[in-house]
């Protein structure tokens, strides 16, 4: 009895029939869970070595020689700070290799997506002759820059190639295609769209796979012809595809080296001289390190900046 009355009262979960903790009420203690080594670093090393040493290292040393007139072999390399790319804005040569890298990245992503989206159309049915053709239009596209390069130079060579001798059995005069100021850039630009052209036509098919069939059935009922099917179903349709085609094909453009230093070298008078070309010409001909280098983030920030506006034009939800 006299326990009852002197002893402390009940706590209220012990009042509702709840056992009270061991020991009388205590904080409560977060416990954070020991962080466990993930194995999959151990796999991801040796890539994310090779990476950080032949990638991440070079682009950053790059920034670095940017900065300084880095010459091969000179004395010493002053420090310049944003010289080299002021020196850059002022060069004829860094301007002419502008004007003729946009002029190709827009004349070759317009018609390789222009045509491989047409031969996507014509060749998507899956029956035995269009994969034959498709098989025909891919094949240049494995073959490497530098073969292809050297095979249309020997076949456009107005003495000794086949395009000369056929000119010569119709009685056309013989044409210097990658002599000519005027007509070298166009050639090149032929020949990489003829090399690329399977590349588009495949991504191409790939999205028209992925457009449901009904709403094809639903334009049919509501007798929509064949360019309004086009026009308004399947290009709003593919429009990521549309997207990650002409993003690649417009790196691709941009960067643009092989085919020019095999095909003209980037001649006549520079006529093909490409920003890569100038580039290449600066940095391992005459080894001027710190310019080429500034040549190589400035056609970095441009290729960003297209990029950006691609997004931006191509932009889509996923209702869409």
């Amino acid at each position: 009895m006299t326990d009852q009355l002197t002893g402390s009262a009940p706590s209220r979960g012990a009042r509702d029939g709840a056992p009270a903790p061991a020991g009388g009420r205590q904080a409560r203690v977060t416990r954070r869970r020991p962080r466990r080594f993930q194995p999959a670093w151990l796999f991801m090393a040796p890539s994310l070595l090779i990476l950080g040493v032949f990638v991440l290292f070079p682009i950053l040393r790059s920034l670095y020689y940017s900065f300084f007139d880095w010459t091969v072999g000179a004395a010493s390399q002053p420090f310049v700070g944003f010289g080299n790319y002021v020196k850059l804005f002022h060069d004829p040569q860094f301007w002419n290799a502008l004007r003729v890298t946009l002029e190709y990245t827009v004349v070759s992503v317009v018609l390789l997506v222009v045509l491989g989206f047409v031969a996507a159309l014509l060749l998507q049915r899956d029956t035995l002759l269009n994969r034959i053709v498709r098989s025909v239009f891919f094949f240049p596209t494995i073959v490497s820059l530098v073969t292809i390069g050297l095979v249309w130079k020997f076949l456009l060579d107005p003495d000794i190639g086949l395009v000369g001798g056929l000119t010569a059995l119709f009685g056309l005069p013989s044409v210097a295609w990658l002599q000519s100021t005027s007509l070298a850039l166009p050639t090149v630009i032929f020949v990489s769209v003829w090399k690329s052209i399977g590349f588009a036509m495949i991504l191409f098919i790939a999205g028209l796979k992925g457009v449901p069939a009904e709403r094809y059935e639903a334009a049919e009922l509501d007798g929509a012809n064949r360019w309004q099917t086009v026009w308004r179903i399947t290009l709003p349709s593919i429009r990521p595809t549309l997207l990650f085609t002409s993003m690649i094909l417009t790196i691709q453009s941009f960067q643009v080296f092989d085919l020019v230093y095999v095909m003209t070298g980037g001649g006549p008078v520079f006529a093909t001289d490409s920003l890569v070309n100038l580039l290449y010409r600066d940095g391992f001909v005459n080894y001027q390190t710190g310019y080429a280098s500034a040549i190589s983030w400035v056609l970095f920030v441009i290729i960003m900046l297209i990029s950006l506006l691609q997004l931006r034009l191509f932009r889509y939800d996923d209702v869409d």
